[in-house]
């Protein structure tokens, strides 16, 4: 994990990673689930595999739970820390795309990550970003959103620069391990409670499913020409069986041919421009 990962990536060519992504490269496999050096892991991908055309930078999309029971995807949660507006253009478009494939939604809602929800408002990325996203019409964007829209599940993809989004993914998992530890003390504190501990159960135990990482797998690595989960170092059976079931719809969906047509759209926009 201490290793420069150019170096690691091109010296060890017998790695249990190159080999993994040279099987998906040769046809054998149709996808990629790795819990091992995210760094390694997009290097490879994106030597290996190549990048899909007219994508310029690979995304990392996480699903967080929301309060509706619907997740939402964002992205990017850390590949990229410095983006333009187009980068984030092509990352809704792949966001669009990886929903309607795991989670079988209809014309997914696309919200752009701002301090606030009126287009004037934001940094230069987002102002850039917001009329590009605004003219691509197979997406079924929103508008801006704010941090406190992540959790409501009133949008299905919110879209964000890599630094942004891995900060807001770390302060998730962060605050989720707190409020759970809090809620565990507090019920244990005395006799009372521990009795209504035991009634509520059952609730808990929903909560904790609906919390855990697990149930979704991994974070998809979008935009290489074959699908690439990267999970948790800490991934569990449950965590792996999810990724390749990720996998499997992915592929089966056609969804890298979504991204293509749409980032094509992409393309002409930046033309016209």
């Amino acid at each position: 994990m201490d290793e420069p990962v150019a170096t690691s990536v091109r010296r060890k060519k017998k790695s249990s990673l190159r080999v993994g992504v040279r099987l998906v490269a040769d046809g054998r496999a149709d996808g990629f689930v790795s819990a091992g050096n995210t760094g390694a892991a997009m290097a490879t991908a994106k030597m290996v595999l190549g990048m899909l055309p007219g994508v310029d930078r690979p995304a990392l999309a996480a699903f967080v739970p929301t309060k509706s029971g619907r997740p939402t995807l964002l992205l990017d949660v850390g590949a990229n820390s410095d983006c333009k507006g187009y980068h984030m253009a092509q990352f809704a478009i792949m966001g669009d795309a990886y929903t309607q494939a795991i989670l079988g939604t209809h014309k997914p809602s696309v919200g752009l990550m701002s301090i606030g929800e009126e287009e004037a408002k934001g940094n230069e990325l987002t102002k850039e970003a917001f009329p590009l996203l605004r003219e691509l019409s197979s997406l079924n964007f929103v508008g801006n959103v704010e941090g406190r829209d992540v959790y409501t599940g009133q949008v299905d993809v919110i879209v964000t620069d890599g630094f942004t989004g891995n900060v807001m993914l770390k302060l998730s998992e962060g605050l989720s391990d707190a409020v759970v530890s809090m809620i565990k003390h507090e019920l244990s504190a005395t006799t009372v409670t521990k009795a209504g501990a035991m009634l509520a159960r059952p609730a808990f135990r929903r909560l904790k499913k609906r919390l855990d990482y697990s149930e979704y797998g991994g974070a998809p690595l979008l935009g290489v020409q074959k699908l690439v989960v990267i999970g948790h170092g800490s991934s569990n059976a449950r965590a792996i069986r999810n990724a390749i079931r990720n996998v499997k719809e992915f592929s089966e969906y056609g969804a890298n041919d979504r991204i293509q047509h749409g980032i094509a759209e992409t393309q002409r926009i930046e033309v016209r421009g």
